[in-house]
């Protein structure tokens, strides 16, 4: 069985900061792309920023220049450092790992998602 974990959510008054952690276990073989996504209340769930293997990273245009992601591949964990948030990034904030991962002798690849975290920014 493969899970991800996430921590680092929670409420920071405009201009703060958070930085959010996600740690993939289980029978890893490897893991491609990681990523972050969120859904804000109405909405549908979109990409934040992703991480390949290599470190070729994707953002989102809303949060260019603010926030960075970047992983540890010995940890199998990815980061979110967000900086200058807005009220417009409150969210739930979900991980994301297309994951190489071996079961009964096989190799099998999919997409795991984390359980999603809170991020709440006051004005």
């Amino acid at each position: 069985q493969v899970q991800l974990v996430e921590s680092g959510g929670g409420l920071v008054q405009a201009g703060g900061s958070l930085r959010l952690s996600c740690a993939a276990s289980g029978s890893i073989v490897s893991i491609n792309t990681m990523g972050w996504y969120r859904q804000a209340p109405g909405k549908q769930r979109s990409l934040v920023a992703s991480i390949t293997f290599d470190s070729t990273t994707n953002y989102a245009d809303s949060v260019k220049g603010r926030f960075t992601v970047s992983r540890d591949n010995a940890k199998n964990t990815v980061y979110l450092q967000m900086n200058s948030l807005k009220p417009e990034d409150i969210a739930v904030y979900y991980c994301n790992a297309e994951i190489w991962y071996s079961s009964d002798t096989k190799l099998n690849r999919r997409d795991y998602w984390g359980q999603g975290t809170q991020v709440t920014v006051s004005s």
